[in-house]
């Protein structure tokens, strides 16, 4: 198996979307965000956390979800509420969180490597994993029924040719576990 380093996603985002999109795959020090251009600057920024693998494949999913309107405020303009949410907040949390999952669970799987949801509630409420999972997977199987993003569809075939890995099929994901 081909050794997975975040800059391996660097390059392959860059292929992507460094000319067409004017934007930039970043490993960044802290905190993961998105920062549009400023004047003067050349490209936006998707800024991955501490150099991890699946950080810059969750952040990406993020990206080639926003719209364009998004895409010009910082961090999307979304809502975050940290770690510590409320029964009520960590529902929004996980309903947010749905579709740029859905996609990073594609991206691994195009990468080869492996996918677990992320409920980001470590000192909050007792979350039912296997539900959000569960949900996840909905989301993706929806997708693949539908119509994937065109961002999210580019970015994840460059991941299959890049690491040799098949499309994957609606039937595979179908068999795709939800205990992890």
């Amino acid at each position: 198996m081909q050794q997975r380093q975040y800059q391996q996603l660097i390059d392959i985002f860059a292929d992507c979307f460094q000319d067409s999109e004017k934007t930039q795959l970043v490993a960044g020090e802290d905190e993961p965000y998105y920062q549009p251009a400023a004047v003067g600057q050349r490209y936006h920024k998707v800024v991955f956390a501490h150099g991890f693998y699946a950080s810059a494949l969750h952040e990406v999913s993020h990206w080639c979800i926003a719209g364009k309107v998004r895409r010009q405020i910082f961090d999307y303009g979304y809502w975050y509420e940290p770690d510590g949410r409320d029964e009520k907040q960590q529902q929004a949390f996980e309903q947010v969180e749905l579709k740029p999952q859905a996609l990073e669970w594609l991206f691994s799987l195009c990468a080869g490597v492996n996918f677990r949801v992320s409920v980001d509630n470590l000192g909050g409420i007792e979350v039912d994993r296997r539900a959000f999972t569960v949900a996840v997977k909905d989301q993706l199987l929806r997708y693949f029924r539908t119509k994937l993003p065109t961002r999210a569809e580019q970015f994840a075939r460059a991941l299959c040719r890049y690491y040799g890995n098949c499309w994957p099929s609606l039937e595979e994901l179908r068999q795709l576990p939800v205990d992890n």
